[in-house]
């Protein structure tokens, strides 16, 4: 946790979800925020449109985090709230998708609050719905599936994260919604079939999720990873696997 600092606190931190990219589902109150910010620390996969609602008065940072390319470290970009905060009013610290879920915001958080620093959490629209919404694909359907599980696919870098029990997964929920995924799928799609689902299971990846750019590629748990490297597709991408992808397809275009 970030120690204490005996400075008085002149502002809050506002932690808030951009939603995975369409601006037209950020929330009206982080728009407004985004609107009248003094400062916006901003992530990597937060879309153009939505950076063009900060105010022309903030001071913006680039604290984006990518596969192998960290502008900052996580405990830099906490200290740099706190400092910020300590500085001006209202400080934004936008996350793609909602900061809770698989955003780091709870940690932020967590340190935020240890500091003395005021924080509001204003949640986003996260990707594991939408996208596939985009799609097409509804994580839940009475015919279908009454359960969804949402699980990381990325391993955390430098701490401990318990070990995914991809079996439990498998046997547990009729819809799973991998996020940061890709890059791991082929060992994640061997240990949910070693834990009981078909080969025959069909598996969405989305790409640029809800934005004019949406990718999507359709198979199974056979065909899959020939399929990835077939076309090179790569990350940010979710995976949406169970027998609701089998929906793919029948909305009209949302986009």
């Amino acid at each position: 946790m970030t120690q204490n600092i005996s400075e008085t606190c002149l502002g809050k931190v506002y932690l808030v979800g951009a939603g995975p990219g369409d601006p037209g589902l950020m929330t009206l109150k982080g728009k407004t925020l985004l609107e009248h910010a003094d400062v916006v620390v901003y992530d990597a996969l937060v879309s153009p449109p939505i950076l063009d609602m900060i105010g022309q008065q903030a001071i913006k940072i680039d604290a984006g985090k990518r596969r192998g390319r960290h502008s900052k470290l996580q405990a830099e970009t906490t200290q740099l709230l706190i400092e910020k905060a300590r500085q001006y009013p209202v400080v934004v610290r936008l996350k793609g998708g909602d900061p809770f879920v698989f955003g780091r915001g709870g940690e932020e958080m967590e340190d935020l609050v240890n500091a003395g620093i005021p924080v509001e959490v204003i949640p986003g629209i996260t990707s594991g719905i939408a996208a596939p919404a985009y799609a097409g694909i509804p994580v839940t359907h009475r015919g279908y599936s009454s359960s969804v599980t949402f699980v990381t696919g990325h391993e955390a870098v430098g701490k401990y994260r318990p070990q995914i029990n991809w079996s439990a997964i498998a046997q547990g929920s009729q819809t799973i919604v991998i996020y940061m995924g890709v890059h791991n799928l082929s060992p994640i799609v061997t240990q949910l079939q070693q834990g009981g689902l078909t080969p025959q299971t069909p598996i969405a990846l989305i790409r640029w999720g809800t934005r004019p750019e949406q990718e999507q590629l359709i198979g199974t748990l056979e065909t899959i990873i020939e399929q990835v490297e077939a076309v090179n597709f790569e990350a940010p991408a979710i995976a949406i696997i169970g027998q609701v992808v089998e929906l793919h397809g029948l909305s009209s275009d949302s986009i």
